[in-house]
Formats: C-alpha cells, structure tokens, sequence
C-alpha cells in the first residue's frame, strides 16, 4: 500500500486532503447542526450535496490542479444526448409517475436531487477517483469508498444498517466508477446516483427500469466503440503494408 501511495505526487495528496475536509466539514454543518434549520427544503438539498464541489474548486486553485478528464457532455458528440437521455426523460417520468400515484407535480424536486447527485460526483468520481488514478483499482474503490462513506456522517444509524449502508457505498463507488470510465460525463454518473437519492417503493420498478436502460445503452455504446476502433487498427494495418 506504502508503495502504491508513493505513485501519487505529495501535491496531489495535499489537494485530496484539503478537498476532503472542506466537504466533510461542509456536511457536518448542513447535517448536525442548525444552521439550515429555517432554510427551505432545496436550499437543504444544496448544502448537504454541495461540500465535494466546494472542495473540489479550493483544491484545484490552491494546487492549480487542472480538473479531471471528465466534462457535462463525456465523450458523447453532444451536450443534449446525456441531457436528454440522463436527466430530462427521467425526470420528467419520475414526476408523471408521482403525479398518477400522489396527485403531485414534484417536478421541481426531482431535479434538485439529479441535481444534488451532480455535486457529489463533481468531487468523488470527477475529482477524488481521478486523482487516484496512480493506484490500482482496487485501492483507488477501497480509499474512494471509505471517504464517502465517512463523508456522510450515518454513524447513528444501527450497526447492520451501517453494514448495509457501507457494501452499498463499496458497490456504488465501484459501479459509478466504471460508468465514469466508459463515459466521462459527469451527467451520466449523476444520474445513476441520483436513482439512489430518489428511492421509493412507489417508483421501485421506474428506478429499475431505468438503471438496466442505461445499463444496455452504454454496452451498446463501448461495444459500437470497440468495433470502430477494430475496423481503424485493421485500416492503419493495411495502409502500412501498402
């Protein structure tokens, strides 16, 4: 582990750290304390979700680190296929589906916890998976698993929710980690947490739906990726031998 830890610069440590605590302090002062106790229920939303991005901008001034690999729009051709695809369709029957259930529009709620996913990921998968990059993979889950867990601050919640609580973390940062991978786009990852934000029994099958959706699309995707990229490595290879 030692030499493993020797492959990340002393730099990038520091920047981790301060990153680190400002977005656990961030949460502690939204989740136990008062001080957003009169505030209104999406200004709650922000400043419980809103630490990692906090930290992440310190960092990366302080540093000068230059922000990770991965943007809104990934390595998709445009902004308005994970927009539309990730965020605006769920959203919308999310909202539908409460509507016909409830009797309520919730619309406005239901972006705001896409939207709450979107500042987690912008420090855990955007910033803190990223810079992890030096370690091998099982290392760069663990530490990245461990972090978020402790970030949250459920430590008065019973001892076998907790233990369910942290194997869903583990699972969730090696999963949203391979979709951060494949995809590069932050919408996407915030997405697919946000299916965790947002559970219900009453939308438990949407959620599902959803989640294998998404699933099959992007190995449809890499796999369509994958077969450009054969047919340009057997092209370079014959254009060598002419």
């Amino acid at each position: 582990m030692i030499e493993n830890m020797k492959k990340i610069k002393f730099r990038t440590v520091c920047a981790i750290i301060v990153f680190y605590l400002i977005a656990i302090a961030t949460r502690y002062l939204a989740t136990k304390t008062n001080v957003f106790s009169e505030a209104n229920i999406y200004l709650k939303i922000i400043a419980e979700g809103i630490g990692p991005t906090l930290g992440v901008i310190v960092a990366c001034l302080v540093f000068k680190l230059k922000f990770s690999p991965m943007t809104l729009k990934g390595n998709y051709k445009s902004l308005l296929f994970p927009l539309l695809v990730y965020w605006i369709i769920p959203i919308l029957l999310f909202s539908l589906f409460t509507l016909i259930t409830k009797g309520r529009f919730p619309i406005f709620y239901v972006f705001m916890c896409f939207f709450y996913g979107l500042l987690e990921e912008i420090g855990w998968r955007g910033f803190l998976q990223q810079q992890l990059q030096g370690l091998p993979k099982i290392w760069n889950i663990l530490i990245v698993a461990i972090l978020w867990f402790v970030w949250h601050l459920n430590f008065d919640i019973p001892a076998m929710n907790m233990m369910f609580w942290g194997c869903l973390l583990l699972f969730g940062a090696w999963g949203l980690g391979v979709v951060a991978d494949a995809r590069k786009s932050l919408l996407v990852v915030a997405a697919f947490h946000s299916l965790i934000n947002i559970k219900s029994d009453n939308n438990l099958i949407l959620i599902v739906v959803l989640f294998v959706l998404w699933i099959v699309t992007i190995a449809y995707i890499e796999k369509k990726k994958g077969v450009f990229i054969e047919q340009a490595e057997k092209e370079k290879c014959n254009i060598e031998k002419e």
